[in-house]
């Protein structure tokens, strides 16, 4: 069985992208994957499971993400498997990633607390998009995600098409997708764009954010995209998001409302996200984010649907 949250996850992501018609997405489940071509006669495509399924490693093997943590040498510290279908896959990636795997840049601009990635948020959610889309699915081996110190390695075990190098990648060329049917969801839902920008909009929300590009690289275990941790001058990293941040500047505290409303932003950005990264986002008390989450719900703003793991906020109309 399909999962119902993932297609109304996706129908939001559809709806504001403005790329499929409003009668599309309020016919049924059914009449969804037929519009979204994911049905081949009476039979649902691999790419239906691998997009809307609960597990779909039922029916793709390899059909996940392993992360690890690696000190010098290639020493592995921790690890984490990310399952779930392809919607869920991103957001848990970035969820796990920015909240665990790498440590965030602590500026102040005023009483408002910034936390900055060593890497683009952006460019990184890209990346991510463009290798769970790209796998080669006959391959049994999760896509795999390393961390280190200085880097963020992405090895996506991808084949390009016929002739292509790193260098037609890093050039104006045609879409080309690995998965065709795959895309074609992932960009109705707004995801991404349909003309072979990935890499392009990668290397320019880099430029935009004053990073370096990243390396590619494309040899027999597959597609490689490296980051390189770029952290600038006098900034307060936070390396461990569960302890305290001590820094030369007293911790802002917001008013109540402000609190609501960014906890509100967060949800819309991110449904799935959990209350360990709201605290790490706005960088108050776990206590205070519950109070506000308890108070949007009392006040019909919010509702928290399936169970507290593994569940997603759902913001009412109006709001």
């Amino acid at each position: 069985m399909l999962k119902v949250a993932s297609f109304m996850l996706f129908r939001k992501y559809a709806k504001r992208s403005g790329r499929m018609k409003e009668t599309d997405l309020i016919d049924d489940n059914h009449g969804l994957l037929e519009k979204l071509r994911l049905y081949e006669g009476s039979y649902l495509k691999r790419a239906a499971a691998l997009l809307f399924h609960p597990d779909p490693e039922q029916y793709v093997t390899g059909a996940f993400v392993k992360v690890g943590f690696f000190r010098e040498g290639m020493d592995l510290v921790y690890q984490d498997e990310v399952h779930g279908n392809l919607f869920q896959q991103i957001v848990k990636l970035m969820d796990l990633l920015c909240t665990k795997y790498m440590k965030a840049i602590i500026t102040y601009e005023g009483i408002q607390r910034i936390e900055t990635l060593p890497i683009p948020r952006e460019a990184l959610r890209e990346a991510l998009l463009n290798a769970c889309i790209n796998k080669d699915n006959a391959e049994p081996s999760p896509i795999q995600i390393r961390v280190y110190e200085n880097k963020l390695e992405i090895i996506n075990g991808g084949v390009l098409p016929e002739g292509w190098t790193v260098e037609t990648l890093l050039s104006s060329h045609r879409s080309m997708p690995y998965n065709p049917d795959i895309a074609n969801t992932f960009f109705h839902a707004g995801e991404i764009e349909a003309w072979g920008r990935s890499i392009e909009r990668i290397i320019t929300a880099c430029k935009n954010d004053g990073f370096s590009t990243p390396e590619f690289r494309y040899d027999a275990s597959g597609i490689w995209t490296t980051f390189k941790f770029e952290y600038p001058e006098r900034a307060t990293i936070q390396s461990d998001p569960e302890s305290t941040q001590e820094t030369t500047q007293k911790r802002p505290e917001t008013d109540q409302q402000k609190q609501k409303d960014a906890i509100l932003e967060l949800i819309k950005d991110n449904p799935y996200i959990q209350r360990k990264e709201m605290v790490n986002r706005l960088g108050i008390h776990e206590s205070s984010v519950k109070r506000r989450l308890a108070s949007l719900q009392e006040k019909g703003i919010i509702r928290h649907v399936g169970p507290n793991k593994g569940g997603y906020w759902e913001v009412q109309k109006g709001f």
